[in-house]
């Protein structure tokens, strides 16, 4: 049976309508945790997840092929990152040579080479992995501090600043060794995790040492640490940590820094009191990651009220159609409500994968598929254009509008961007989907096998679909015997109409609760599922007090947002186009390197035939102009 949603108003998508007050409605006013359901929501974890599909598969072989080879390439032969950790060891002689923090760029290869052994098992990759992970060993301290950058040049002056990164490196090593241990069994690393995490707690915590992460991330690592150790120290010091923020605790670099202050790392205020986005960017989608694994860990319902509160704030003020948040580089963040500029905007990758793993963690907290619908966005905008097609080059800042004169590069001295997007990319089956003991969340549409538990029975869910392409999915349901559950399909925000049938029988009148389509029903072998999401393409307006896009319109197909560059368009001035939005635009099929690619054609006010790309797929070709906003008359 068809389903149509009707929408009132301007309200084409999440597409940033940013503010509009009828969307306020859709916040979750009474979700609770998954502890107070006492029904856990957990993902199902990429291991689990084979991905067989005709637009990641090229993104996953450009990993394996390219992405991964490029960062240790880097890391190893042209940068001194680990000739950092070849000192530490003792394996060479001098000083640390680098930025303080690029201990964390060697920890976020190592676990993307991790994740992608779990998938793609490959001998000379797991070696290489297992020799660093044994000069990380040999680089830690007997008392279990681990440091490049103090161990080899200023040993007496450990924990002095708190923007020097170090609980900050030591997560991502914590990551990285819990990756390992997911991918290999071995313990090797794990070990070393441990001892740093056991270590930092016997400095710091109650009765010891204040302590303010200058930039977050440990707090989420040792929440995943928690859960591989169970023990409860590791959970409580992450708790301890998001605690000490906001009394008065920071000292160093960024709190007697003129401009920045402690605003800029979020410790103005308590984390339970936040209600507005502020500073540096990828910092703050740390802190909110963190805040939703221990409220989910240890049920603490004012840090839920403060990230719904904050989570209105980033998406209705202050993201960008995108999901790209952080439109200033001078913090790398925020500036105010509605400044969203699109030359200059900064919208780093980091900043977009981070959205991905805080929409996430709020999704699993509240079930509520909103979340899933920013996850989705960030992803294909946000994070995708931060690569190339081949995966070779990369992105940091990812503005929308450029003049001809940015473009990807092999690597970056601050390479934050490009070590993320190795980890990032083998996990994406992570969010595909979700489970409880009763329900199965369907997040995103991607082509894959999938074999869990649900209860005590096993399942098997296989997806066929050409997404983002196409919004057919047809979904075989495997129980191994008859089983009842609710299968919960993500209905996105973006689409206004679907048509739902099951095992070829029209499903009338189905309920769609909290974004996502609800089938209850007693679930027998190879039961199939059609999905027909409706994907024409919107041309979106702004909110009107976004400035930077008066008078100006965006296209978006389905989860994919659309831009005008200049290698497919090379007569036309950029300055002076102007769109007729009253024209059909129409999906054809790309070319060359974008042949596996669904371009849209149009045509301006003027008449001259233009062709659109998918934004994250600019610079790619041929260096020109590109535009996401187009004038109007």
């Amino acid at each position: 049976m068809r389903n149509d949603k009707k929408h009132k108003g301007n309200v084409p998508a999440i597409a940033l309508l940013t503010g509009v007050a009828a969307l306020a409605a859709l916040l979750c006013l009474n979700g609770c945790t998954a502890k107070e359901n006492k029904d856990v929501t957990e993902p199902v974890p990429f291991s689990m997840v084979k991905i067989d599909d005709s637009f990641w598969n090229p993104r996953l072989d450009a990993h394996s092929r390219a992405t991964l080879s490029t960062c240790i390439v880097q890391i190893r032969d042209s940068t001194k990152r680990l000739s950092n950790f070849e000192k530490a060891a003792g394996d060479r002689e001098g000083k640390h040579e680098g930025i303080y923090f690029d201990d964390s760029d060697v920890y976020k290869a190592m676990e993307g080479i991790a994740y992608s052994l779990i998938n793609n098992p490959n001998p000379e990759l797991e070696q290489l992995l297992e020799h660093w992970i044994d000069l990380v060993a040999r680089s830690q301290q007997p008392d279990g501090y681990l440091n490049t950058y103090y161990t080899l040049s200023h040993p007496d002056k450990r924990w002095t600043d708190m923007e020097k990164h170090e609980m900050y490196c030591g997560g991502h090593m914590i990551e990285a060794a819990i990756a390992h241990y997911q991918a290999t069994g071995r313990k090797s690393f794990l070990d070393v995790a441990v001892k740093f995490a056991d270590y930092v707690d016997s400095v710091f915590g109650p009765g010891k040492r204040h302590w303010v992460t200058g930039h977050e991330e440990i707090e989420l690592a040792l929440v995943k640490l928690y859960h591989v150790t169970q023990e409860p120290r590791h959970l409580d010091l992450a708790h301890w940590l998001l605690e000490e923020r906001g009394h008065g605790h920071g000292e160093g670099a960024i709190w007697t820094h003129p401009r920045l202050g402690p605003a800029y790392c979020q410790d103005a205020i308590p984390v339970s009191q936040i209600t507005d986005i502020t500073g540096h960017a990828v910092r703050a989608m740390y802190l909110f990651t963190g805040m939703a694994d221990v409220a989910a860990a240890k049920e603490v319902p004012e840090y839920i009220d403060a990230m719904k509160r904050v989570w209105e704030d980033v998406i209705y003020r202050n993201m960008y159609i995108t999901g790209g948040i952080g439109s200033t580089g001078s913090n790398e963040g925020f500036s105010e409500d509605y400044d969203l500029p699109n030359k200059t905007a900064y919208c780093e990758t980091c900043a977009s994968i981070g959205m991905v793993f805080w929409n996430n963690r709020m999704n699993l907290l509240m079930r509520d598929g909103k979340y899933a619908d920013v996850l989705e966005r960030s992803m294909y905008n946000g994070v995708l254009s931060g690569v190339s097609l081949e995966g070779d080059l990369f992105f940091y800042e990812n503005p929308l509008e450029s003049d001809g004169d940015h473009h990807r590069q092999e690597w970056y001295g601050c390479a934050c961007c490009p070590s993320n997007v190795s980890r990032f990319i083998p996990s994406v089956g992570s969010y595909i989907y979700m489970k409880s003991e009763s329900e199965v969340f369907v997040n995103l549409y991607i082509g894959s096998e999938a074999v869990f538990d649900v209860g005590r029975t096993k399942i098997s869910m296989t997806q066929e679909t050409h997404y983002p392409w196409d919004g057919r999915v047809l979904l075989k349901v495997g129980p191994e015997r008859t089983k009842q559950f609710t299968l919960k399909m993500r209905i996105p925000g973006w689409c206004k109409g679907f048509v739902i049938s099951v095992n070829g029988l029209a499903v009338a009148d189905p309920g769609v609760t909290d974004g996502y389509l609800v089938l209850n029903r007693k679930w027998r072998h190879d039961d199939i599922v059609e999905l027909i999401l409706d994907m024409p393409v919107e041309v979106v307006a702004s909110d009107p007090r976004v400035k930077a896009n008066e008078g100006k319109r965006a296209l978006q197909r389905g989860p994919v947002v659309y831009c005008l560059e200049q290698a497919d368009n090379p007569a036309i001035d950029f300055g002076k186009v102007v769109l007729d939005p009253e024209v059909e635009f129409k999906p054809d099929k790309g070319s060359g390197k974008l042949n596996s690619i669904v371009i849209l054609n149009g045509r301006s006010t003027a008449g001259e035939e233009l062709v659109f790309i998918p934004y994250f797929a600019w610079d790619n070709r041929s260096p020109g102009n590109m535009k996401v906003w187009l004038d109007i008359e």
